[in-house]
């Protein structure tokens, strides 16, 4: 099993705008004045596009110098992200009820560097229910598709057990995240709880797809009807 994180599990997106902002401005000495969408990209793809749309001269260059800074900013208001964030409705609950699943492992997959995402689930207590050593992280060097292949590797390899295409489920709200599931050889479980609807997540090509995760019940029966379990 692997999740997404914002406005799958939780949303702290307030939080992450002002430390983006912060961290381009300190880069390019320009204040970040246009955003762009964010659901289903990585940290290093929204860095570019904000480079595009803020008239920026593109240079990869300052992609590092751009991480380091997010994280340090993102870290220095660790302290906002439960006060000015909010766990997303039943996602605490949901993922305690699939992780009493028989023979289930679950991580993440997500677009944000790693410090950032351990972040945020330390904030709202997540971190016990996932094994986050063997997760996909925006700061490693590879498209979504292909990095949910690689955390598949690395949960063979810490579990001695055969994951497949068949017992592999993606939980994401975004529709990017519906493709990155097909490529890396996942299901994909789409709920409707970021900016898309569910007729939007249908229509992407979700396997299935649930309003919210408030429903344990639903969320446990989705997995075994993905997974044949």
């Amino acid at each position: 099993m692997l999740w997404s994180i914002d406005r799958t599990l939780l949303d702290v997106g307030k939080v992450t705008r002002d430390a983006c902002a912060e961290a381009f401005e300190w880069v390019t000495g320009r204040p970040l004045v246009r955003l762009v969408p964010t659901e289903g990209r990585t940290d290093s793809e929204i860095f570019f596009e904000f480079l595009a749309v803020n008239r920026v001269a593109t240079d990869e260059k300052l992609l590092p110098a751009y991480t380091q800074q997010l994280e340090r900013a993102f870290a220095e208001r660790r302290r906002e992200l439960f006060v000015r964030g909010r766990l997303m409705p039943g996602a605490d609950v949901a993922l305690a009820a699939v992780g009493r699943l028989d023979a289930t492992v679950q991580t993440v997959l997500t677009g944000s560097i790693r410090p950032n995402a351990l972040a945020k689930l330390e904030a709202f207590g997540l971190t016990a229910l996932l094994d986050t050593e063997i997760g996909g992280y925006g700061s490693e060097d590879f498209p979504k598709g292909s990095l949910l292949q690689v955390v598949r590797s690395r949960a063979r390899e810490a579990y001695t057990a055969n994951f497949t295409d068949e017992t592999t489920v993606f939980v994401s709200d975004a529709v990017r995240d519906i493709e990155a599931a097909h490529i890396g050889g996942a299901s994909a479980l789409a709920v409707a709880s970021g900016a898309a609807t569910e007729g939007e997540l249908r229509e992407a090509g979700a396997d299935l797809v649930l309003p919210d995760l408030t429903d344990a019940i639903a969320v446990r029966r989705a997995i075994r009807d993905l997974t044949g379990g």
